[in-house]
């Protein structure tokens, strides 16, 4: 039997109206069970598969979600980076569950109309978003008139973009308390410091020092992002540095182990000497030697929350921000 392709004919050959045969074989409609039992066993005998893109410019549907990575602060940074690499991961997997595809962009912002022209190309039906970079207030405009879309960040109060993140601010301290129960007492932050989530763990750091009256005794290194030019720079900064503190809470994994890196090659031993928290929770940690030590944001969880929000608000419904609670990982770093 030939393989039938027009929706039009292979509705005639199972004695339905097209639009009837559409709402069977789409799963979508009121059909009956055994109407749709009918005409997809027939569609199966005959061959038939819909033009699932002609019916999705029909539905202006593309079933795919669009996932941006901003990198205004740190340019230099690729998506092979552990920690965009994992988070994206986990989103591909969660969308896949629930017939979307992911469509990944890296994003340099030249200009504040970056993400009104992603909008406006109609190549996805909604926005992820990996991360605030500095362009929070962008994103925070374009939430008052485009509805589908979340992004993976901190939550500031009174705002108005869909967010999910977890608590840096808490994530900070309990990272700078662990290395206070370790005993140190002198402890550096080194990592980025610009943006809303590294400038809440920094917070963090230094409520935790502060309450210990420890404060005085903290410094900050800023730190760039992208895992060999943070290596780079602990690597300079143990080389100028007077005295070492006897404990580091790195602002994200990959600064840890970059850290770990220039540590070792200087001869300072980790834990013994210097201990090392890192923050992001990402699986490569584990494997290092000594593992490490870090604050633990689940990113899995956070990547199945942002992917219902979305598909929710694509929805119609108004979701709101939610924050993870970080959780605390010993290992042999600190």
């Amino acid at each position: 039997m030939a393989v039938v392709r027009d929706l039009k004919a292979f509705a005639a050959l199972a004695g339905v109206s097209t639009a009837t045969a559409s709402r069977a074989l789409s799963g979508t409609g009121r059909v009956s069970v055994d109407t749709r039992a009918r005409i997809n066993q027939l569609a199966d005998e005959l061959g038939y598969r819909p033009n699932l893109v002609a019916r999705n410019l029909r539905l202006q549907c593309t079933r795919t979600i669009g996932v941006l990575v901003p990198l205004g602060h740190e340019r230099t940074q690729h998506l092979s980076d552990p920690f965009f690499s994992t988070m994206t991961g986990f989103l591909a997997d969660e969308l896949a569950e629930r017939g979307y595809d992911l469509l990944l962009s890296r994003i340099l912002p030249r200009d504040e109309r970056w993400l009104d022209d992603y909008v406006g190309s109609g190549r996805v039906d909604g926005i992820i978003i990996v991360g605030h970079s500095d362009q929070y207030d962008v994103i925070e405009e374009v939430s008052r008139r485009y509805q589908p879309m979340v992004a993976w960040g901190g939550v500031l109060e009174g705002q108005h973009h869909c967010s999910v993140g977890s608590d840096n601010r808490k994530g900070g301290w309990m990272a700078a308390r662990h290395l206070i129960a370790q005993g140190c007492r002198t402890v550096a932050f080194a990592g980025p410091i610009q943006g809303h989530e590294f400038g809440e763990r920094l917070a963090g750091v230094r409520q935790a020092l502060d309450e210990a009256g420890l404060g005085a005794g903290m410094s900050v290194l800023p730190v760039r992002f992208e895992p060999s030019a943070a290596y780079a720079d602990i690597r300079d900064w143990l080389g100028a540095a007077p005295d070492l503190p006897d404990g580091i809470v790195a602002g994200a994994d990959v600064t840890a182990i970059g850290a770990l890196r220039a540590l070792t090659e200087a001869g300072v031993r980790v834990p013994q000497d210097v201990r090392v928290m890192g923050y992001d929770g990402l699986p490569i940690g584990e494997h290092f030697a000594p593992s490490l030590s870090t604050i633990d944001q689940n990113l899995r969880l956070g990547a199945r929350l942002m992917t219902e929000m979305v598909i929710a608000r694509l929805g119609g419904e108004d979701t709101q921000s939610q924050l993870i609670e970080p959780r605390l990982v010993q290992r042999e770093s600190a």
